[in-house]
């Protein structure tokens, strides 16, 4: 076997491959309707929208948006991802789960301040439109069919491996909500697997409101005024050189290097090899340039999310999973017809909660992940350092870590692949 296989031939305990199956009907979609797989996609919103409605708000404030152009700038970005999510979804029968560029957004946060608002959408226009670019060539494809399977599956579990972590050590802050819900998923994990999530998310709620912990997020809603529906107001573009070197090229690195990666590779070894990366990737860049006139990031195969929507804890049956996709496009739209709360509400929901879902939704896709890339022995030196380096958080030069994990690993796999 060389570096050169596809994902697909170095991971057999996985799902078989789905064969190619025709675009569903209302009626395939009732018959494969699920309450496990609608849950998926309620969590997979849930964990969405509270691990980074801080980081929006720090990105809104930074880059001088206003009230209502951070409204707006919401409610493009949640409308666009149920949109593109449920047709994406629908048609290529896959939970194909979209997100915002998060590692971009840090970047706005730290260095969106230095530009107008215009000149923060030019930004973003410029972004969208290289993603479409390496989309739709097929370039991303290719590249990405190169990389081999236990490489890409300790990449995986790099990236999911903090938040695992993070949600371990909220038991330490808030024992009397994590504790209960760690104890909900090892009882339902061995009598009702398929429910686990819901449970915990139950059980979480409840201690939360018997007052097991108070609001742990530290987040600051925007100024007194915040309207409480969605509502869209477009931004005439300015294009700045030194806006394109300071967001977009960065915005573009890490929306291919930490969010698309991660996003094809829990397709890959979720069992969804005949799924095309190319119009996922170029659809997703391409829906970016209208919602970039309206002040919104671009979008990107989620990761976090997805492995919650992708596993066997939506539906045991790996042909079935779709539904979940095309339900978290639906809860992402309900959240874009009233983003005006969303943002209002930054803070409301108790932190160490959130984690501890997040972490417990978690752990059947990193077992999988650690599983297949640990299986053959001539890959574990590659694949470790690609999951420590990922895991560790390093960021040098601008490069976050996924992308540190993915060159170190594989420039260790090649190594490796010569001596022997």
């Amino acid at each position: 076997m060389t570096a050169r296989e596809p994902l697909s031939a170095q991971a057999p305990e996985l799902p078989a491959s789905m064969p190619e199956m025709p675009v569903p009907t209302w009626r395939d979609f009732r018959a494969d309707f699920s309450l496990s797989a609608t849950l998926a996609g309620l969590v997979a919103v849930i964990v969405s929208y509270s691990s980074s409605i801080g980081l929006f708000v720090s990105a809104f404030s930074a880059s001088h948006y206003s009230v209502a152009q951070s409204v707006s700038a919401m409610t493009g970005l949640y409308l666009g991802m149920a949109l593109i999510g449920a047709a994406l979804s629908w048609r290529y029968r896959a939970p194909v789960i979209i997100g915002w560029i998060t590692p971009g957004l840090a970047v706005i946060a730290q260095d969106g301040g230095r530009f107008t608002v215009p000149e923060t959408v030019g930004a973003l226009l410029a972004s969208g439109a290289i993603l479409t670019l390496i989309g739709y060539s097929g370039l991303y494809e290719r590249l990405t069919r190169r990389i081999p399977g236990p490489i890409a599956s300790a990449l995986l579990a790099g990236v999911l491996l903090p938040f695992v972590l993070r949600g371990v050590s909220a038991a330490a802050v808030a024992p009397l909500i994590v504790g209960p819900m760690v104890l909900a998923y090892a009882l339902l994990r061995a009598t009702s697997p398929r429910y686990a999530v819901l449970g915990v998310l139950l059980v979480g709620a409840l201690a939360a409101g018997l007052g097991g912990g108070g609001l742990g997020g530290g987040l600051h809603a925007l100024p007194a005024g915040t309207q409480v529906w969605g509502s869209l107001n477009a931004v005439r573009p300015a294009f700045n050189p030194l806006a394109w070197l300071s967001l977009t090229l960065p915005i573009t690195v890490l929306g291919l290097a930490s969010q698309n990666l991660p996003g094809v590779a829990i397709l890959r070894l979720s069992g969804y090899e005949r799924t095309p990366t190319s119009p996922l990737v170029g659809g997703t860049g391409l829906l970016s340039l209208p919602l970039a006139i309206f002040g919104s990031i671009g979008l990107g195969l989620a990761a976090i999310t997805a492995a919650i929507c992708t596993g066997p804890e939506a539906h045991p049956d790996v042909r079935r999973r779709w539904v979940a996709g095309v339900m978290c496009a639906f809860f992402y739209a309900v959240l874009g017809v009233v983003a005006g709360a969303v943002i209002g509400s930054a803070g409301a929901l108790p932190l160490p909660m959130i984690q501890a879902l997040a972490g417990l939704a978690l752990l059947g896709t990193i077992q999988n992940a650690v599983v297949v890339g640990f299986a053959e022995e001539r890959w574990r030196e590659s694949a470790a350092l690609t999951l420590v380096v990922t895991a560790s958080g390093l960021s040098l030069w601008g490069l976050s870590s996924p992308l540190w994990g993915l060159i170190v690993g594989g420039l260790s796999a090649v190594l490796m692949r010569r001596r022997k």
